[in-house]
């Protein structure tokens, strides 16, 4: 069996479908950033099986890029969660059917909350197309799974859509590194763009110091204690002359 060749098959199935995803932004699409843009509260982002993992990438790609997000369970939504919801957020809802139950389900409660529906479906004529306020077409003609099951090329096409309107975005506002960097305080981009020499620095009583006749113990307990790994060692006027480690 090659396996090279099976997988390069679906990575051209599924970079076909990207590129016809493409071919349709469109007015809808500059309708949803206007949208997502203007929102006061959060963008909530929904999804069932595949759709859901999907949407909480999505969710957090737009939390980390400027757009505050989180992924709302839909079943979770139906037994308490829609509390979630405020009147001054927009909800994205991801289904490849268009016809999810527990997304439909939610339809009437949306409505009544007059929040504005971004409807991410492979079927423009579903439930859920029809009763948003915006629909974002993610169509596909087949999915990379040769038995036309395991949601495949329909996933990568709706993380895609996902991340090209996180980063329209993200320019729209203005969104820079520094920005970025605050969403992320723990990762290396973080840590390069926010953390400054002083908070590295000890001074007075933190810095480790013995003088030049000190004993090889007295070191290593002023090393011990400050927690450094090291000790500076200083002559009778207090100028460096040496590391001790």
């Amino acid at each position: 069996m090659n396996f090279c060749k099976l997988g390069l098959a679906v990575i051209e199935i599924e970079a076909q479908a990207v590129y016809e995803l493409s071919q349709r932004i469109n007015g809808e699409f500059e309708k949803a950033c206007h949208s997502l843009l203007a929102c006061r509260g959060r963008v909530i982002v929904t999804g069932m099986g595949k759709s859901g993992h999907i949407g909480g990438k999505i969710a957090a790609t737009f939390a980390s890029t400027g757009t505050p997000a989180f992924f709302l369970h839909p079943g979770e939504a139906s037994h308490g969660d829609f509390g979630m919801i405020t009147a001054q957020d927009v909800v994205v809802a991801i289904s490849n059917s268009g016809s999810t139950n527990e997304i439909v389900t939610l339809l009437p409660l949306i409505k009544r909350l007059s929040v504005p529906l971004i409807a991410l479906t492979g079927n423009k004529d579903s439930a859920i197309a029809q009763y948003a306020d915006i629909h974002l077409d993610l169509s596909i003609k087949q999915e990379a799974c040769p038995l036309g099951l395991a949601p495949t090329t329909s996933t990568t096409v709706a993380l895609v859509m996902g991340d090209a309107l996180a980063i329209a975005l993200l320019q729209a506002r203005g969104f820079s590194a520094e920005d970025f960097a605050r969403s992320h305080p723990g990762g290396t981009i973080g840590k390069r763009l926010l953390l400054h020499i002083d908070a590295l620095c000890h001074e007075n009583d933190e810095i480790p110091i013995v003088t030049e006749d000190a004993t090889v113990n007295d070191a290593l307990i002023e090393v011990t204690a400050k927690k450094l790994g090291m000790t500076c060692v200083v002559n009778s006027l207090g100028c460096l002359t040496g590391i001790y480690t």
